[in-house]
């Protein structure tokens, strides 16, 4: 794909935002301050997800483990 259709489709692509969000009728400060909190709140749920899913995660394993038969901790460390 040379550069000028990746262009294209970058700007198809931000028109289509525009379209779907309903932004293009908004006028230019307006559009930066939505922006501005959209993207904000797409890097909050990303950087939750990066930290809190994991523990999370461990956490269900450590659960479903134990109530399916799984050995705790504490009689791991004693057989060892």
């Amino acid at each position: 794909m040379n550069f000028k259709n990746f262009r294209d489709y970058l700007a198809w692509l931000y028109y289509q935002y525009l379209l779907i969000t309903g932004i293009y009728v908004l006028e230019p400060w307006e559009k930066s301050i939505f922006n501005s909190i959209l993207f904000s709140a797409i890097a909050m749920v990303i950087y939750t997800s990066y930290v809190f899913v994991p523990i999370h995660v461990r956490l269900a394993l450590e659960f479903f483990s134990q109530i399916f038969g799984g050995q705790p901790e504490s009689a791991m460390a004693l057989m060892n």
